[in-house]
């Protein structure tokens, strides 16, 4: 019997609520199940929608129901919201068909007493659907309708909103949701050096199947959703699929030949594949992480793209195993994860904005660990895909403050979506002085 690809999203994402597992974790366990990869685009299509436009779908389904959400069981509102996102985005199947797959799917989670509710809030919600309305742009620059508009229709949180407000300005803000709820690009880079000739063909190839060349990241490339697939294997198995933010932060820590590197929290193993090939076979790479799970992610990275690597596990909050003796030492340091909201749409509405001082205390402490490593002279990148200053620019300025054997070498990086069409991410590089 086949399995409901709604069942299969609600569970998805309560797994993904509950943190058992993270959702792309979870979304790739229930892919299995669906071997047409048309089901599995619906079920990437139901889970990635919902959350995307939960605060839009949260407004279309408020007039309809009695108590406020939370008084409702959370897998009977997950149903909902995937019902009514369906209902107002999706046209794949009958509109009565999508309330009865809602109607078994909470029966099935164990919320039989439920389903006359979601039958009747979700026809309620199909019968009003071409008067339901949600608020528009506005034609003011008063700051409340704009924090209205863009947390609702444009469903982000409002504590997000209003520090994209600050950060970018009206049009700014709203440039930077409308990219987060975008489906997000692919984003590829060749594995391995290749004669000119085979470097023309792949390039041919890339740009048959839609692909376009970054014009901010120099060896990436920009692919519609699905256009990875439609090339042929030997292509596709000369690409590695990398974020732009990623490749650049790898590029920022200016590893040449013959370098000893040390990548901390290097999984999955994109930028560690970059440093080794630029280090070259006279130079040395340790790749370090500390979850289990995490490293054999890392290692078969490494393994596919054929680069050498010494693979350690490392707890990188503690001091680490090495002497000064690195001269190139990145820390791409675990984060919000707030930049890569188009990726990863389950971040806007799992991070409050009290956790962040958590994040940066931790980002702190392993930025101090990370500096004893690296030789006099040596660099020191600093990076996270968060877009919230407290991670970063207030980060290295009080490492900085506590370690002046250090400086600022240049600029940090600081890509973000409204201006870059980008995730954001930042990277600090920071040179030990050659007397310290």
């Amino acid at each position: 019997m086949t399995p409901s690809i709604r069942l299969a999203a609600a569970r998805t994402l309560l797994a993904g609520q509950s943190g058992r597992a993270t959702l792309a974790a979870e979304l790739d366990r229930a892919r299995r199940d669906f071997p047409d990869e048309r089901d599995r685009g619906l079920l990437m299509e139901l889970t990635a929608g919902t959350l995307r436009w939960r605060g839009a779908v949260d407004a279309v389904l408020a007039p309809f129901v009695s108590r406020p959400f939370g008084e409702i069981h959370e897998a009977v509102l997950t149903v909902l919201r995937i019902g009514t996102y369906e209902l107002r985005h999706l046209t794949r199947m009958p509109a009565h068909a999508v309330v009865n797959e809602a109607v078994e799917s909470v029966r099935a989670l164990r919320q039989a007493r439920a389903a006359g509710f979601v039958n009747a809030i979700l026809r309620a919600v199909q019968r009003k659907r071409d008067v339901l309305t949600l608020p528009g742009r506005p034609s003011t620059t008063e700051r409340k309708p704009w924090i209205t508009y863009l947390s609702t229709s444009l469903s982000h949180p409002r504590w997000l909103v209003e520090r994209y407000l600050d950060r970018a300005g009206t049009a700014g803000a709203e440039a930077w949701c409308r990219y987060n709820n975008a489906v997000p690009m692919v984003s590829v880079r060749v594995t391995a050096d290749c004669s000119a000739e085979d470097q023309t063909t792949i390039e041919a190839e890339l740009r048959e199947a839609g692909a376009v060349a970054s014009t901010v990241t120099p060896g990436a490339w920009r692919m519609p959703a699905g256009a990875l697939a439609t090339l042929v294997e030997p292509v596709r198995d000369r690409l590695a699929v990398q974020d732009e933010g990623s490749q650049l932060v790898a590029q920022r820590v200016g590893a040449v030949a013959g370098d000893r590197i040390l990548d901390l929290c290097a999984a999955p193993g994109g930028k560690s594949a970059m440093l080794a090939r630029a280090a070259g076979p006279t130079g040395m790479l340790v790749s370090c992480d500390t979850r289990p799970a995490r490293l054999a992610v890392l290692k078969q990275t490494l393994a596919r793209e054929s680069v050498p690597a010494r693979v350690v596990r490392i707890d990188a909050t503690q001091p680490l195993p090495f002497g000064a003796v690195f001269d190139r030492v990145l820390l791409d340091a675990p984060c919000s994860g707030l930049g890569t909201i188009g990726r990863d749409p389950d971040v806007k509405w799992a991070r409050e904005p009290d956790a962040l001082p958590r994040f940066a205390a931790t980002e702190r402490a392993m930025l101090a660990q990370a500096a004893a490593a690296v030789a006099p002279g040596g660099r020191l990148v600093y990076a996270t895909c968060s877009s919230e200053p407290e991670e970063n620019a207030d980060v290295v300025n009080a490492f900085l403050t506590d370690l002046p054997a250090f400086h600022r070498e240049s600029a940090d990086l600081e890509t973000r979506p409204d201006r870059d069409g980008l995730d954001a991410f930042f990277a600090a590089v920071l040179v030990r002085r050659e007397s310290a």
